[in-house]
């Protein structure tokens, strides 16, 4: 068994977000020099997901290259599994896999057939199946014109208050999670679920019974909020202009 070869594989795995639980099958596999598959499960909440990654090895030497695995998930009270293949060399990771196949979309930095990267969220598309079965992959690049960040600005979340916070939030979302915001509604507040919704250059939320809740009007009571500020400022400029013409007045003598 090539030494440096299970190192590189291993830590391929961890990277992949597999983790370190693979490393002895990986190793007594690698010992028996042919193709092999390895399968891994996990759980996210209710939801079950299986995957089974391949691994091929070389014609030409004793190395082994990990190109794809097979995800698969089950959720509860649905019979049939969702399924999708993703191919190492797009660095979709195993929690980003599982979120791709729950419907939400992922940003990612990609690469075009001469080599050059660029930005772009990706999610699936469950109406359209390739040549190959899985489900197209849809691209929004930059020029779609849904930004992250501008977006969440239109509500009212604390974490947008804290530099640190509003970084780890948006890193988050755009690893495809349906991530926890706080939402300050008439000084109280409120804990909701949400997740970029590329289609319609938003977002989505869910309560803790992950029922949807309408966010237009928070994002008018918002807009309402900023408008207010804004003039209470020019009246504020106003004033201040007022007053230093009066103070330049000139006074004449009697």
């Amino acid at each position: 068994m090539n030494e440096k070869n299970y190192d590189f594989l291993k830590d391929q795995l961890k990277y992949s977000g597999f983790g370190d639980k693979l490393s002895e099958q990986l190793k007594e596999k690698m010992k028996q020099q042919g193709d092999f598959t390895l399968m891994h499960a996990e759980k996210y909440g209710s939801d079950g997901v299986t995957a089974a990654l391949y691994f091929k090895k070389s014609e030409q030497s004793d190395f082994f290259f990990f190109n794809k695995y097979l995800l698969s998930l089950t959720k509860e009270g649905q019979k049939d599994p969702l399924q999708q293949t993703f191919y190492t060399d797009k660095s979709i990771t195993l929690k980003e896999g599982y979120n791709l196949l729950d419907g939400r979309a992922v940003h990612k930095t990609l690469t075009t057939k001469d080599d050059l990267k660029y930005n772009a969220w990706v999610q699936l598309d469950f109406k359209n199946i390739n040549k190959s079965g899985n489900y197209e992959m849809k691209q929004y690049h930059q020029n779609y014109g849904f930004d992250l960040e501008k977006t969440l600005a239109k509500y009212p979340i604390r974490e947008l208050s804290n530099e640190q916070f509003k970084e780890s939030l948006i890193k988050s979302l755009q690893r495809g999670n349906l991530q926890s915001a706080t939402f300050l509604l008439n000084g109280q507040e409120k804990k909701l679920f949400i997740t970029p919704s590329l289609s319609f250059k938003t977002i989505t939320a869910y309560d803790n019974n992950m029922q949807r809740v309408p966010l237009q009007s928070l994002s008018q009571e918002q807009e309402q909020k900023e408008t207010v500020a804004q003039q209470q400022t020019v009246v504020k400029e106003q004033r201040g202009e007022q007053s230093v013409k009066k103070e330049q007045k000139p006074h004449l003598n009697g």
